[in-house]
């Protein structure tokens, strides 16, 4: 038989094989890696995202903190006279419970129906009814909303409304969520010098910082801590 006509030998079919198994193998395992990255990275974003949501909302509430209407005073016409209360407390912190609470301006009309409404013709008179309450000509009108953010199995919950109030899951996969308060040294003070979990004064408080870790329910990423602070932009007085 002619050599040039021969075939493959079994040595070399084996060679053949052998080289094709390690670049199955290579590609493969470039594949398994992409694909791990992707999800990674997909898991993180996604984390961060969430984040984003929730300490986007809390900021904008904390800044609308102690707004209650274009007068300081405030007379308390509300049904169950638990307005004063809440003038008085406007944000505090149950370490025990995690639950943070704010009374703070509704933003907007469509919130649904307000704890209260501050109605005031911004000259001589503010008055503070339960619910909604409808301005007479002259006056203008400000909703106040009572939110409550409680940290509990693993997630945060809002709890909003008046009469029988909603609550609602705003992201989930929470390992860890913290509040500490910007406080000043007195009520002239703008600024804070040194932060407290319980603050005694709430005229004192000046800023909130928040801590909020999430896990990636499939272990994919490690914990991620996201931290934010925000300032009061209504003194508390």
């Amino acid at each position: 038989m002619n050599k040039l006509s021969r075939g493959f030998g079994l040595v070399e079919l084996i060679i053949a094989m052998a080289l094709s198994l390690v670049v199955v193998l290579g590609v493969v395992q470039i594949f398994i890696s992409a694909k791990k990255t992707f999800v990674s990275q997909n898991a993180s974003a996604g984390m961060q995202e969430d984040a984003r949501f929730v300490l986007s909302k809390m900021i904008q509430e904390i800044r609308g903190v102690g707004m209650f209407g274009c007068l300081g005073a405030v007379t308390d016409a509300s049904s169950a006279g638990d307005f004063n209360a809440a003038l008085i407390t406007p944000i505090s912190w149950d370490n025990t419970n995690l639950k943070l609470t704010l009374v703070t301006a509704d933003v907007g009309s469509n919130g649904g129906t307000p704890n209260w409404t501050v109605v005031s013709d911004c000259r001589n008179s503010a008055t503070a009814y339960t619910g909604a309450s409808t301005p007479a000509a002259g006056q203008i009108a400000f909703p106040i909303r009572r939110l409550i953010y409680t940290f509990s199995n693993n997630q945060i919950l809002m709890t909003s409304g008046s009469g029988t109030p909603v609550t609602a899951v705003l992201v989930s996969n929470v390992n860890a969520f913290g509040v500490m308060f910007g406080m000043a040294t007195s009520t002239t003070d703008v600024a804070a010098s040194s932060y407290s979990a319980n603050p005694s004064n709430p005229a004192l408080i000046r800023s909130v910082r928040l801590t909020l870790t999430l896990s990636d329910p499939l272990n994919g990423v490690r914990n991620q801590t996201f931290n934010v602070v925000a300032a009061l932009r209504n003194r508390l007085q």
